[in-house]
């Protein structure tokens, strides 16, 4: 079964940093074009950052700065450090990737279960 499965999450003082992470199954040969978006309570789900496979990057405008999405293609594993967090960024945090289980297979998008972020005195 493919799998992405979000790590890292939990609760942080303002001011304080998470790196969240997001790792493919063993069963995943490829990764290609991964992001992280984060739903808050009563608000609609937000793209966070974005990846490709050649490590190019984008962000949503008012994140720029404060987080950052990265790569390890060896661990299959993406990551969202995110500093100088405020309440503002309290959220579940989901990562979605195009993957593909073959060399010569389609990539197809799965998506985490979420992770839980709190930044709270």
């Amino acid at each position: 079964q493919v799998q992405l499965v979000e790590s890292g999450g939990g609760l942080v003082q303002p001011g304080g940093s998470l790196r969240l992470s997001c790792a493919a199954s063993e069963n995943v040969y490829s990764i290609g074009t991964a992001n992280w978006y984060r739903q808050a309570p009563g608000k609609r789900q937000e793209l966070v950052a974005s990846i490709n496979l050649s490590g190019n990057t984008d962000y949503a405008d008012s994140l720029k700065g404060r987080f950052t999405i990265s790569r390890d293609n060896a661990k299959k594993t993406v990551y969202l450090q995110m500093d100088s967090l405020t309440p503002e960024d309290t959220a579940i945090y989901f990562c979605n990737a195009n993957m593909k289980t073959k060399l010569f297979g389609a990539y197809k998008i799965y998506w985490g279960q979420g992770t839980q972020v709190t930044v709270s005195s």
